[in-house]
C-alpha cells in the first residue's frame, strides 16, 4: 500500500519516538519548527510516489510480494533499476533542494539482503530470512527506515576492542534466548526522528575478538531504550522566529541529523541479520557504502539544479547575466552538476546481480562518483556565491525591509531605505531578490548545507575512504600488464 504525505506525517504522531533538543525534550517533535522542515521533505517522497507523471521513476513491483511499492522500499532487479534510482533522488533533490532523508534505508535494504543471502550460505543462519520477512513488513506498510552505520568511534588510532570506552561502537552486551540486548550510539543519522524503524549496520570491517560488535538488526524507532538528540545546524534557530519567511531561505525543506543513542535496548532473533560474524562485517559496510555512493550522483545533481537555478535567477536580478564571465561560471556549474550524474548513471549501467538476485552499481565507478560529490559541489557554491554578491550574507533581516520605523529627515522607514538601498534590475522586485539570495544562503552555508556542501564531504564515508576503495578496485597491476604489451616487454617474467 502506497501512503500519502497526510498518512505518513499521521503516522509519525503514533510514534513514541524520544526526542531532544537544546537541552530538553521535545513532546511535539512532529510540528517543532525546527524539525517539520525536515519532515515535509520525507513527505515528498510519498507526493510523488502518488503522481501518475512519475509512477516509473518512484515505484516498482516487489519482487518479495509482487505488489506496487515506493521504490525507496524496493531491492533492485535490474541495471535499469539502478538507474531509475538515481533518477529519482534527482527529482526528489529538485522538489526539495535539501535532503529528503530516505536513501540510506533504501541502500541498506539493498546491501544486507545480499549480504544475509551468502551469510547463510556459509554459516548456515537464518539472517536472509529474518530480513526478508522484515522487508515485506515495510514494503507493505511503505514505512521509512533509516540505515544506521555510523559510530562515535572515538579514539581513531583504536578499534572497537581497544576503545577506553567500549561503548563507542555499538556492541552486543548480553546474548539471550530469545535475542539480543545492545549499548552504544549511531551519529550523524539522517532522518532518524523521521523514520518508524531503523536498520543498524557495523561501521567498519572487523577482525576476531569484535565479535561484539559485529550486529546487524532492525527495531523501531520508539523502542524503549532509544532516545535521539538533535544536531544543530547553522542558521537553524531562524525557524524559531516569529512569521520567519524570507530570512529561512528555504521555507518549507530541510535536513535532519541525530544522535541516536541506545541504552541497553533489546532485538528478538527474527530482527537480527547480523550476530557475531566477523568476517562478513566489511562485506555488508562495503556494499552498503557503495550503493549510497551511487546516492549520491543523484540527490545532490537535483539540489545542484536549484543551485544553479537561483544563481541564474541573481545573476538576472543583479543585472549581470549579460556578463561573459558570469555566463561560463553558470555553465561551468552546469557542467561539474552533470558530470556527478554522469558518474551515478555510469556506476549503475554497469551494475551486476549479487548472488541473493538483486543488483548491485560497479563499486569502482560509485566511489569515484562520491569522490566527485567530495569535490564539485564544493566548487559549485564557490561559484553560487561569486554571482551572488555579497549581499548574500550582509543583507539585513526580513523584519527590517518591513520596519515602519521613522530613521530618516524626511520621514523615511527602515523598511523604505532598505528598500531602495538594496533595489536592483528592474526585472525583480526588491523582495524577490532578498529571496533569491536567501535561498541561496540557506543551500550553500544554511540548514541545506548539511544535505549539500559539507554532507557531500563527508556523507557515504570520507574522501579518503573512497581513495581507498579505488586503490583497492582500480587493478593497477592489470593496467601494467596492458602497458607491458602495448610497449614489447616480455610478460611471462
Amino acid at each position: 500500500m502506497l501512503m500519502t504525505p497526510a498518512e505518513y506525517v499521521e503516522s509519525l504522531r503514533k510514534l513514541n519516538t524520544r526526542v531532544y533538543m537544546f537541552g530538553e525534550k521535545v513532546d511535539n517533535w512532529v510540528d517543532h519548527p525546527i524539525i517539520r522542515p525536515s519532515i515535509n521533505c520525507v513527505a515528498i517522497t510519498y507526493a510523488l510516489a502518488q503522481d501518475p507523471q512519475y509512477e516509473e521513476m518512484m515505484t516498482a513491483t516487489s519482487n518479495l510480494t509482487g505488489e506496487k511499492i515506493n521504490r525507496f522500499g524496493h531491492l533492485h532487479q535490474s541495471t535499469q533499476d539502478l538507474v531509475n534510482k538515481v533518477k529519482m533522488q534527482r527529482l526528489c533533490g529538485q522538489k526539495t533542494a535539501s535532503c529528503f532523508q530516505r536513501c540510506v534505508g533504501m541502500d541498506a535494504f539493498n546491501a544486507v539482503y545480499s549480504t544475509t543471502f551468502e551469510i547463510d550460505e556459509k554459516c548456515g543462519t537464518n539472517y536472509h530470512k529474518n530480513f526478508v520477512e522484515f522487508l515485506k513488513y515495510v514494503q507493505e506498510k511503505d514505512l521509512v527506515v533509516d540505515g544506521a552505520m555510523t559510530d562515535p568511534k572515538g579514539d581513531r588510532s583504536k578499534g572497537p576492542s581497544d576503545q577506553a570506552d567500549p561503548d563507542l561502537f555499538l556492541r552486543i552486551v548480553e546474548r539471550r534466548e530469545d535475542g539480543i540486548v545492545v549499548r552504544g550510539a549511531k551519529c550523524h543519522q539522517t532522518g532518524s526522528i523521521n523514520s518508524h524503524e531503523h536498520i543498524i549496520m557495523p561501521t567498519i570491517a572487523l577482525s576476531e575478538g569484535d565479535e561484539d560488535y559485529a550486529v546487524s538488526f532492525a527495531c523501531p524507532s520508539d523502542a524503549e531504550g532509544i532516545y535521539m538528540i538533535y544536531g544543530r545546524q547553522s542558521c537553524d534557530t531562524r525557524k524559531l522566529e516569529e512569521d520567519a519567511d524570507i530570512d529561512l531561505g528555504n521555507k518549507r525543506f530541510g535536513g535532519q541529523e541525530v544522535l541516536v543513542v541506545f541504552d541497553d535496548v533489546f532485538i528478538p532473533n527474527d530482527r537480527i541479520f547480523l550476530c557475531g560474524e566477523t568476517e562478513f562485517a566489511g562485506m555488508m559496510v562495503e556494499r552498503f557504502a557503495g550503493y549510497h555512493r551511487q546516492s549520491y550522483g543523484g540527490c545532490k545533481v537535483g539540489v545542484g539544479d536549484v543551485l544553479i537555478g537561483a544563481a541564474g535567477l541573481a545573476a538576472d536580478y543583479n543585472g549581470a547575466n549579460k556578463a561573459s564571465h558570469v555566463k561560463d561560471k553558470l555553465i561551468e556549474m552546469t557542467h561539474l552538476n552533470e558530470t556527478l550524474y554522469a558518474c551515478g548513471i555510469a556506476c549503475s549501467a554497469e551494475g551486476a546481480p549479487t548472488k541473493a538476485g538483486n543488483y548491485q552499481i560497479d563499486l569502482l565507478l560509485a566511489n569515484v562518483c562520491k569522490q566527485n560529490v567530495t569535490r564539485f559541489p564544493y566548487e559549485i557554491v564557490r561559484l553560487a556565491e561569486d554571482i551572488a554578491g555579497g549581499l548574500m550574507v550582509t543583507m539585513p533581516s526580513e523584519k527590517d525591509f518591513k520596519s515602519d520605523m521613522v530613521v530618516g529627515k524626511n520621514g523615511e522607514t527602515i523598511g523604505d531605505v532598505c528598500n531602495k538601498y538594496f533595489a536592483a534590475a528592474p526585472v525583480c522586485t526588491t523582495e524577490e531578490r532578498a529571496r533569491i539570495l536567501r535561498l541561496i544562503e540557506n543551500i550553500c552555508l544554511g540548514t541545506a548545507a548539511v544535505g549539500y556542501r559539507t554532507e557531500s564531504m563527508h556523507g557515504a564515508g570520507s574522501p579518503q575512504a573512497q581513495r581507498i576503495m579505488i586503490a583497492r578496485q582500480g587493478n593497477l597491476e592489470a593496467k601494467k600488464e596492458l602497458a607491458k604489451v602495448i610497449a614489447g616487454i616480455n610478460t611471462a617474467k
